[in-house]
């Protein structure tokens, strides 16, 4: 069995990351991952090795991010950064690249049935297969879905170009 630090060195950056891909938030995202860890330091016995550690805690991960964004507590913090969002966005665009943050932004305009498959697919490198069997879905629909998610991220960028040509 793994040690915690172990366990905590090699996959939180990844959680983080999944986490934030779902939250938008890299403090809120941060908070998750902590909990999902304590979860599965407390509950480690029930981990039964029918996955690896590393698919166990994404959908750990995965599932506590979505309990969160269906909380009151999220609904609080949307309703506060909508009319604060001066004092917050300042910050943020500095720390992030011009190009990270176009996509970031495209990307979380997709609804979650498109941008959840295309981010198991790109980023977390899941097959067609795996990602039906983990979101339940025919892969068919699977397909379709990343398909749709792919043409409307195009479409995105699309727009954005034109309207940068247009100043």
């Amino acid at each position: 069995m793994s040690t915690i630090d172990q366990v905590i060195d090699e996959h939180s950056r990844y959680l983080v990351r999944i986490a934030y891909l779902y939250v938008k938030n890299w403090s809120t995202a941060e908070d998750i991952v902590q909990e999902v860890f304590v979860t599965y330091f407390q509950k480690s016995d029930q981990f039964r090795n029918e996955a690896s550690l590393k698919t166990y805690l994404t959908k750990m991960t995965a599932n506590r991010a979505k309990d969160y964004l269906r909380s009151w507590k999220h609904k609080k913090d949307v309703l506060f950064d909508t009319i604060f969002v001066s004092v917050k966005g300042a910050e943020e665009v500095v720390l992030e690249q011009e190009q990270l943050a176009t996509l970031e932004k495209n990307l979380f305009q997709l609804p979650l049935k498109y941008r959840e498959p295309l981010l198991l697919f790109y980023y977390d490198e899941q097959s067609i297969a795996e990602i039906a069997n983990y979101l339940q879905l025919n892969e068919n629909t699977v397909k379709t879905r990343l398909r749709r998610a792919k043409q409307q991220l195009k479409g995105f960028f699309e727009d954005e170009d034109e309207e940068v040509v247009k100043n």
